[in-house]
Parts: C-alpha cells; structure tokens; sequence
C-alpha cells in the first residue's frame, strides 16, 4: 500500500535530503516485513505529522522527531525478567535516554523501536498510534506476562 502524501512530501522537500537517522544493525530476514510496515504505518503520531527519512531503515514524524527502527537488535538491557508494557495490543520494554525514551517491542518476530522525545507526553501516545501496523506485519510469538 503507497502513501498517498508521501509524493507531496517529496514534492515539498525538492532537494533536501531529508532526516538523517543513525545507523543500526539490521536483521536481513525482517526486511520484507519491514518495508510493509513503514507502508502502513500511520500519516500521524503523536499529533505530528511525517517527515522525509534519508533512507528505508526508518519512518519519522515530527520536530523532535518519533523514530521508528525495524529489525533492530534486541536491547542489551533486556532480559527475561525485565518489565514490559502493553500498549495497543503490542508489548514493549522501556529504556530511558538523555532525550526521551526507546522502546523495543517484545515476543514478537523482530525487533521493532521506537524513540520518543521527552516533549512529547504520554510517550505511549506514540506507541498507540503505531501499534496497528506493528501488529499487521510482526506478529506475536510470546507474550509478555
């Protein structure tokens, strides 16, 4: 499925290269996955609109931008008795950062995460909007408890 907006986006953006993303291992099998996903993923979240990445290994929207990574590497910190949080039938593991939070999804296919600036507040306004997507092209394998 296209996003219709995303031409306007692009005709908008002319020349500018878009957001630059750090760069992040990826898992090869998740790719085809992945694309979906960022195909389905919403126009909005957070209140904020999307924005042009420099390449296919993330989705953005808004100033600060809410990054979504796909087929990221499981978190270091997470372990079989970290705490997760369900969130529109999707369950995360939480880590805080100097800006914000990341969240990585848990018990599914691949890892999936989402970084959201401490502007934006409740940082599961984020988390809810994408969980539709998330839910359609990684599925759940093991629940938290």
């Amino acid at each position: 499925m296209r996003r219709p907006w995303l031409a306007a986006v692009l005709v908008v953006a002319g020349c500018s290269p878009g957001l630059g993303v750090d760069a992040y291992p990826t898992d090869p099998a998740s790719r085809v996955d992945c694309k979906a996903l960022f195909a389905d993923a919403p126009a909005k979240v957070a209140g904020q609109d999307s924005i042009l990445v420099k390449d296919d290994t993330a989705i953005a929207w808004g100033a600060p931008p809410i990054i979504l990574r796909c087929g990221v590497e499981k978190p270091a910190a997470l372990t079989r008795s970290s705490a997760c949080y369900p969130v529109g039938g999707v369950d995360w593991f939480s880590e805080t950062t100097n800006d914000g939070y990341l969240f990585t999804t848990v018990g599914r296919s691949f890892y999936v995460s989402v970084e959201v600036p401490k502007e934006y507040d409740p940082a599961s306004d984020a988390l809810a909007d994408v969980a539709t997507a998330v839910q359609k092209h990684d599925r759940s394998v093991q629940p938290c408890v």
